[in-house]
């Protein structure tokens, strides 16, 4: 069973929306919403990213959800959404949004910062990069 504060943990192929991740942590009781938003880039590593793709191992949704669990657990917080996309992206697109909400922002920051570094260490997510020189990247990938 999921920790009660977790109220949005999903993998999708269709765009995100930061309005949709702010919603789903509504709550009268929270003085902070921290929100972080990860974006493709058009350059890594001192290349030009073209675009790129995100797979997600089947077990990708299970560990999402475990990392919520656990930065809801470890922090006293009233709200933690997690989303991340897989497919093709283009430069701009969102890749992921991540927000938890608390009755101080400290709490708010230091949940936020866990949630995201938490999910790029733990959740098998691998992001095929595509270069403008035509070579191409894998990135996290076993």
């Amino acid at each position: 069973m999921s920790h009660p504060a977790v109220r949005l943990a999903e993998l999708r192929e269709s765009p995100l929306d930061v309005a949709e991740v702010v919603a789903a942590l509504d709550d009268a009781a929270a003085g902070g919403l921290t929100l972080f938003v990860g974006r493709v880039r058009d350059h890594d590593g001192g290349k030009g990213v073209t675009g790129l793709d995100y797979s997600a191992h089947p077990s990708a949704l299970d560990r999402l959800r475990q990392v919520c669990d656990r930065v809801a657990a470890d922090h006293d917080v009233h709200g933690v959404a997690a989303v991340h996309r897989t497919g093709t992206l283009a430069i701009g697109d969102l890749a992921v949004v991540v927000a938890t909400t608390a009755s101080h922002r400290d709490e708010a920051f230091r949940a936020s910062r866990a949630l995201i570094d938490t999910l790029k260490d733990e959740v098998p997510i691998w992001k095929h990069q595509r270069f403008g020189d035509g070579t191409e990247e894998w990135v996290g990938a076993p």
